[in-house]
């Protein structure tokens, strides 16, 4: 007799072939013990000999059960979803168990009904930030039993796994409070949104407990286009900065505000909530709360599957918020400040400005932005005549490591202070793991700001003390700004190199480091015939940008070192450090470090700017 196909094979014909019966089969497939041991192999034999695979659907209904739990989400499109699908799927995964998913497309009057059917099909369910209104939840929530709700607390006996986007969204206010913005506007998301209306009340909390503090709400939703589509509400609220319901509706504001020419976070800054993986791609790099999502779904995942088993749930809480910081935030706009009076500095949230009746003149901060690999340090950034001309930039395309003005230094006991590719003789630049960090300890200002700053390597041991004095005074029809820093080598001796004094001819940079924007045309001027490595007391750059014409004159008031110039490609120049030889410190040993800027918006002619230089000089 010829072999029956594997997939006609029943548990009947096993029960056959084995000579017991069709229960006693099955007893044995479930692992039961109450079956005799030569019995039961007699029975396992019989499946191996007739190839014999048990039909999942029958076996699930002899077991009273599907090894599937059900998963309805509002939006699969929203990638914070997406992440605890993944959670709860690998999670599931691992105790044999499958995951069938529902999407109520943000429809509430559909909720119910996809609920109750996708529960039919699997032994339990979980509802991640369901939109129905809150008497039909409970109605529904006993008919779906076991059930766990993800951002949507629900009532006692029923799991919740939640997030706490009130705290979320006060985390988010606070920043911008602490960048001076006191007008802000929140893109409310979906009005059956249990987390949204949490973000509400924690609004209404923040404007009671902060001075000054205006909220202007606006529907929007909580998609891109819903986000696209609000920009132009935005801007007729007269608001300083946007509070987004999630980082969607952020890149689709971001999308429209680029289109329309209002700059971020220059003109208005920009926030987001869940941290999603597109957020620190964004143009700019979004600023938002990191949020657990895939978290959610494993934390989700063990408690259902407790309430599956019969075992002790997990008390688990769901991890501290935090705060990404990243480029689509910064200070109030200057324009949107009252002026100082005087020349001065005031703290702005969490940096410092100097201003005038003018407006803002410099900015001071503190570089706890900028990527690893730029190796971050406090900077001065935007820099700007009194008529408002900026002579600084930061981070630009051609050399994205450089800051504004800086203490930047190529190699401190071969540890990048410089960012960006280090020379290395025989490879040249070369992207290594060197890059340190210089953390400010602490600020005080009077009539100077004073900084006192620690240097650390790429293992974050420290290798520097540096106490730094800025000082700005109205000077010469426009104003002047002092750097003065000390370094000690605290730590043991120093080596300060440059490429130069590692291989590469005429690159001795390294200093203090003052990056320009480029302009239509700019004219360097210096006491010798070429600024280049010259030992000149003063170096200035003459630029015409439209009508409007500045002069940056710097000056060395005390001990003279050669110029690292640039004038074509980028504009930048400073005193190098290791020009071409290495700098060494002894331990305890103090290095001074002093640089005169004079920001004017008139062109100097090189007489005018060498006497100029000599009034600077001490």
């Amino acid at each position: 007799m010829g072999r029956t196909p594997k997939d006609t094979i029943t548990i009947a014909d096993v029960a056959r072939a084995a000579e017991v019966s069709r229960a006693t089969v099955s007893r044995v497939m479930n692992g039961r013990l109450s079956v005799a041991p030569d019995i039961a192999e007699r029975v396992r034999a019989a499946i191996d000999r007739l190839n014999y695979r048990p039909s999942d659907l029958a076996r699930s209904l002899s077991l009273g059960r599907t090894n599937m739990v059900a998963l309805v989400v509002p939006d699969l499109g929203n990638p914070l979803f997406q992440q605890v699908l993944r959670g709860i799927t690998n999670a599931s995964g691992t105790a044999g168990y499958r995951v069938l998913v529902a999407e109520t497309a943000e429809d509430p009057s559909a909720e119910a009904a996809i609920a109750l059917e996708a529960r039919r099909r699997c032994d339990a369910l979980i509802m991640v930030a369901p939109r129905l209104p809150e008497e039909s939840l409970l109605e529904l929530l006993p008919e779906v039993q076991p059930v766990v709700l993800v951002n949507r607390q629900g009532p006692p006996g029923v799991s919740s796994v939640v997030v706490d986007y009130g705290r979320a969204v006060r985390i988010v206010v606070d920043h911008l409070v602490g960048l001076g913005h006191r007008r802000l506007a929140f893109l409310s998301g979906p009005p059956a949104s249990a987390s949204n209306l949490a973000r509400l009340r924690a609004l209404e909390v923040a404007e009671r407990e902060i001075p000054g503090l205006q909220l202007v709400r606006l529907d929007c939703g909580w998609s891109i286009e819903d986000g696209y589509a609000s920009v132009e509400r935005v801007l007729e609220s007269d608001v300083t900065a946007v509070v987004a319901f999630n980082d969607l509706v952020a890149f689709g504001l971001l999308a429209r505000l680029n289109e329309v020419g209002v700059a971020v976070p220059a003109d208005l800054s920009v926030t987001g909530m869940d941290d999603i993986g597109l957020s620190r791609f964004a143009v700019p790099s979004l600023t938002t709360v990191w949020v657990p999502q895939k978290w959610l779904g494993e934390l989700a995942w063990q408690r259902l599957h407790a309430a599956i088993s019969g075992a002790e749930a997990s008390a688990d809480g769901v991890p501290e918020l935090r705060l990404a910081v990243r480029a689509s935030t910064g200070p109030v706009p200057a324009e949107r400040r009252a002026a100082t009076g005087r020349v001065g500095w005031q703290r702005q949230g969490d940096l410092f400005e100097l201003g005038s009746d003018s407006g803002l003149l410099a900015r001071y901060e503190f570089g706890r932005r900028m990527p690893g690999v730029h190796a971050p340090r406090p900077y001065l950034h935007p820099v700007r005549t009194l008529g408002g001309q900026p002579l600084t930039e930061a981070s630009p395309v051609d050399h994205r490591h450089q800051y504004g003005v800086s203490l930047a230094v190529a190699g401190v006991n071969g540890t990048s202070h410089w960012g960006g590719r280090t020379f290395v003789e025989g490879h040249g630049p070369t992207l290594l793991r060197n890059h340190g960090q210089q953390r400010s300890r602490g600020v005080t200002v009077d009539d100077s700001l004073i900084d006192d700053i620690v240097w650390y390597d790429e293992q974050g041991r420290p290798q520097l003390v540096e106490r730094r004095r800025l000082h700005g005074e109205l000077a010469e029809g426009g104003w002047r700004l002092d750097w003065e820093s000390v370094l000690t080598a605290r730590y043991g001796p120093v080596r300060i190199d440059s490429p130069a004094t590692t291989g590469r001819p005429k690159a001795g940079y390294g200093g203090i480091f003052w990056r320009l924007p480029s302009a239509e045309s700019t004219t360097v001027l210096s006491a010798a015939e070429d600024a280049y490595g010259s030992m000149s007391p003063w170096l200035a750059f003459v630029q015409r940008r439209g009508d409007a014409v500045t002069t940056l004159l710097l000056v060395q008031p005390d001990e003279i070192r050669p110029w690292f110039v640039r004038s074509t490609g980028y504009v930048g120049a400073g005193p190098a450090l290791a020009w071409s030889e290495p700098l060494d410190l002894q331990p305890n040993q103090e290095l001074s470090l002093t640089l005169t800027a004079y920001l004017l918006d008139r062109s100097l002619d090189a007489s005018e700017a060498a006497r100029l230089a000599d009034s600077g000089r001490r």
